[in-house]
């Protein structure tokens, strides 16, 4: 698809001053734009009509209609992208605010658990006889790898999977008692809703982590829904993974407790080989 700001900013140096007044108002009032005649854009930034039909062509759009078309598709996108943040970039104000925001992240996730689903899900993984963790993309990917950091320690054969490719083929030899945990913050991953399809076509029990009422969710047994506002500073990373985390460790801490001795043994073993390696007590993390 093309995009039309990505074009705007290779031609931008050559534009003259109005076309350049025409540029501000496409980054600053994406919207208006999109619902404007081109004498409303022409009164708006000052210019003439010609001008405005001038810069249209500048961005190889054949009309202003056109030009309408491709804003539309700016717009779509985010016009949080076109914005310039406002807040203050102190140090000291962006920790405070990061902190504000880890916060929040995990008090609204706990207000919204299902409690029932997260019991069923700690049931389905305690006895899993493998337990593959799925996940795509930049926090989901992250996440995934993370269950499988959790959860191996405590006994439980554990495998992360980022790529679709692998996951449909990992899916295809899951049996009954197996167990997909699959993490996405969008919930429309399609290429993961089919290697879903096949792990529940071979028995395997899906447990997914992600927005209610999407593919992902629809298709899996048990859902436990997260379900975050993005902010509107895309500078700042998304504070999603902090609620996947916070739910992370919420079910690593309930499995561990329900497989009680055995997952104990489990992290005796991997504390022992530790201690008898690298470190000097038993006060450090657990290979973190």
């Amino acid at each position: 698809m093309r995009d039309i700001l990505s074009v705007l900013q290779q031609i931008e140096p050559e534009l003259s001053k109005s076309e350049r007044i025409l540029a501000s108002l496409l980054r600053t009032e994406a919207d208006f734009i999109v619902n404007a005649g081109i004498t409303d854009v022409a009164e708006r930034a000052g210019v003439s009509p010609p001008t405005v039909t001038r810069f249209c062509r500048r961005l190889g759009c054949d009309s202003f209609t056109a030009f309408k078309v491709q804003v539309a598709q700016v717009t779509f996108a985010g016009t949080r992208y076109l914005a310039v943040d406002a807040a203050s970039a102190a140090p000291s104000d962006v920790a405070d605010s990061l902190l504000v925001q880890l916060q929040d992240a995990a008090v609204k996730t706990r207000q919204t658990l299902d409690m029932a689903s997260v019991d069923r899900a700690v049931n389905a993984i305690s006895g899993a006889g493998l337990l593959a963790a799925f996940g795509a993309g930049g926090t989901s990917s992250m996440i995934s790898d993370e269950m499988q950091n959790r959860f191996f320690r405590l006994g439980l054969r554990t495998v992360s999977i980022t790529d679709h490719a692998m996951q449909l083929m990992q899916a295809a030899t899951l049996s009954a008692g197996d167990v997909v945990l699959a993490s996405s913050v969008s919930g429309r991953n399609l290429q993961m809703v089919r290697a879903l399809e096949a792990a529940k076509t071979y028995g395997a029990t899906v447990i997914a982590l992600t927005r209610p009422d999407r593919p992902v969710s629809d298709l899996a047994d048990i859902t436990i829904g997260i379900d975050l506002p993005e902010g509107d500073n895309i500078l700042r990373p998304s504070t999603s993974r902090f609620a996947f985390l916070y739910v992370t460790d919420l079910l690593a801490t309930l499995v561990a407790m329900k497989r009680g001795n055995e997952a104990r043994e489990s992290l005796r073993r991997v504390k022992y080989q530790l201690s008898n390696s690298r470190d000097p007590d038993d006060k450090e993390a657990l290979g973190d």
